[in-house]
């Protein structure tokens, strides 16, 4: 049976962090954003306590890109989910599994949200962080690593809030999972829309893109823009002297079917862009997440399509499918057990003759605690390649603490290394490994320097952070 606990005390820090350079998607420019961490406490039944730790930055315009809120604004509503969530898990008073309590308090997380105009992504912000220390506490707690701790279905995962699978299919999956992981994992390059894509410095350039096989190319929403600077961006990959892939990722920008069949159609007739056409995986969620929940893809999907912003929750995904689309992304930030879920229904259809995929995404990835959580689902889930643009937008470790890098960088050499400009990724030709993630915990050895961080920030209201 998994290993039952409750909740003693969860405490919200956070850290700022500046950008090396900015970085636009969508409709929005970001060159800073505070950086959260978690720290939850824990009593494991007939075990003791123990304490666990999580991070992810706290992202303006992501989770809810309504025009009509603030970068600011959207910040604090992820802070307000974060609260939120904090008197739901705390207010489970029983022992439960780590599954357990997340199931527990989802459903009241997102109508508590709902209630504060928070959107169902926002809102699944809060659990996504308390989960994933509640789990590294868990596995502290049993004395075991996140793979061996997962194949043996530590956290309790079942299909309470899955109909469509069985418990038996989820620990199927788990099994199998871990005796397939990823040793490695290679890097996807993000290009920005503002990032240079000529020259030094730019999309070809190996001290830019660290010897990516991968790259992840951001749309703006306007074929015909879309279209040149894609041409322009194929010249340059076209110039690598090795193979490459590539996945557009249009952030929600595409307002309609019919421009987005605009640019499929240059896609497949403009011998411009074969550089990118004749290496494209997927597209990644075009259409506004409204739209794409009730807009079947028609003749488009005879093109791979993912979701991303839309996978707000555990039906997102089955919907998206029955709708045309291929796949759906992982991202720690939008919950570990719902990619777990995912993934689980993506071996089911496979089986059934379906071809779907889940996808390695990051946008709130930064090198520690986050990078490593994530790296460690990724690797999991049996990814070859995942979105990693933490160490191309942010210098090093940022505003960390020499100490507590370094303390980073000893404990998984094989992660992070000193080439004489501070600590940073240690990238294996374009590949990220994955072994140092094999340790006590939720694949990390290390916890932040809790007296080096702030408290959250309270929320404010939306007139005070307009």
């Amino acid at each position: 049976m998994s290993p039952r606990l409750k909740l003693r005390d969860i405490a919200f820090f956070e850290r700022p962090v500046q950008f090396a350079r900015p970085f636009r998607f969508g409709a929005v420019t970001i060159s800073a954003a505070p950086q959260l961490f978690v720290r939850a406490e824990i009593e494991v039944e007939g075990r003791g306590t123990a304490v666990g730790a999580s991070a992810e930055l706290l992202v303006p315009k992501w989770f809810d890109k309504r025009p009509e809120l603030s970068p600011a604004q959207t910040v604090d509503g992820l802070r307000r989910s974060l609260e939120i969530a904090r008197g739901l898990y705390l207010a489970q008073t029983g022992f439960q599994t780590a599954f357990g309590l997340h199931a527990a308090c989802i459903g009241d997380q997102v109508a508590a949200c709902a209630k504060e105009n928070i959107p169902p992504l926002a809102a699944a912000y809060g659990p996504a962080e308390i989960d994933k220390a509640v789990l590294d506490a868990l596995l502290r707690g049993v004395a075991t690593n996140f793979f061996d701790g997962m194949a043996g279905n530590a956290a309790g995962i079942d299909a309470r809030l899955s109909p469509d699978l069985s418990d038996g299919d989820i620990t199927r999956f788990l099994v199998l999972a871990n005796q397939h992981r990823s040793e490695r994992v290679a890097i996807r390059h993000t290009v920005g829309l503002d990032d240079k894509i000529e020259g030094d410095g730019g999309v070809a350039d190996p001290r830019e893109n660290f010897g990516a096989r991968y790259f992840k190319l951001k749309l703006g929403g306007d074929p015909e823009a879309d279209t040149a600077r894609l041409v322009q961006i194929g010249g340059q990959l076209a110039t690598l002297p090795y193979g490459y892939s590539v996945t557009l990722d249009g952030n929600e920008q595409y307002g309609d079917l019919s421009a987005l069949e605009v640019l499929v159609d240059r896609l497949e007739r403009d011998s411009a862009l074969r550089p990118i056409t004749g290496r494209l995986q997927y597209i990644e969620q075009p259409l506004p997440r409204d739209i794409t929940q009730r807009t079947p893809l028609g003749a488009l999907r005879r093109r791979d399509f993912i979701i991303d912003e839309a996978d707000d929750s555990y039906d997102a995904w089955p919907t998206a499918y029955k709708l045309g689309y291929s796949g759906v992304s992982s991202k720690s930030c939008k919950g570990l057990y719902k990619s777990i879920v995912n993934a689980a229904r993506m071996i089911a259809r496979d089986m059934d003759g379906a071809e779907c995929f889940v996808t390695g995404e990051d946008l709130t990835c930064q090198p520690g605690l986050a990078l490593q959580q994530d790296l460690a689902l990724g690797a999991l889930l049996c990814l070859d390649h995942a979105e990693r643009n933490g160490h191309h937008y942010v210098d090093g470790f940022g505003e960390t603490p020499a100490s507590e890098a370094r303390a980073f960088a000893v404990a998984h050499p094989d992660i992070y290394a000193d080439a004489g400009q501070g600590i940073r990724l240690n990238i294996h030709n374009g590949d990220l490994l994955t072994g140092s993630l094999n340790t006590l915990g939720f694949a990390t050895a290390v916890h932040p320097d809790w007296s080096a961080l702030h408290p959250l920030a309270q929320p404010r209201s939306q007139e005070q952070s307009a």
